[in-house]
């Protein structure tokens, strides 16, 4: 099993490993992979102009939407920054508080998106080194 360091839950992870037949070609995790990738990066653009537009139902929306892809592989970090990206777009606080200021929660996505971007391109890094380079001109 790969070191992928704490961004990566290895219990989860490996779950999906295990479904490859092959452990050399891994047709079944590393499409997936690789499709959480382009999706991710979707999200992000789709973030960024959410957050241009100050469109808090749309931020927290594309964050419950990555958090969710993101658990199911096991990319925890990234899930983590996810979670908070959703619940300021509620217009709550990590703690589930109400947040009745605009700015803040904007602030807070803002940093988030800035944290969950370096988080998936570590995640990103460690397992195209994984999968032994690239697919899809990716």
């Amino acid at each position: 099993m790969p070191d992928l360091g704490d961004a990566v839950d290895m219990s989860t992870f490996s779950q999906i490993l295990e479904m490859d037949e092959d452990e050399n070609e891994r047709e079944f995790s590393k499409p997936l992979v690789f499709g959480f990738f382009e999706q991710a990066e979707e999200t992000f653009e789709k973030m960024d102009k959410a957050l241009e537009e100050k469109n808090l139902n749309e931020l927290s929306a594309l964050g419950h939407f990555l958090k969710g892809s993101s658990a199911t592989l096991g990319f925890n970090k990234v899930r983590d920054s996810c979670q908070v990206i959703q619940q300021y777009g509620h217009r709550l606080n990590v703690d589930g508080t109400p947040e009745t200021d605009e700015a803040v929660c904007l602030r807070r996505i803002t940093d988030a998106l800035k944290t969950v971007k370096v988080d998936f391109e570590e995640v990103q890094k460690s397992l195209k080194k994984f999968f032994g380079g690239e697919t899809n001109g990716t």
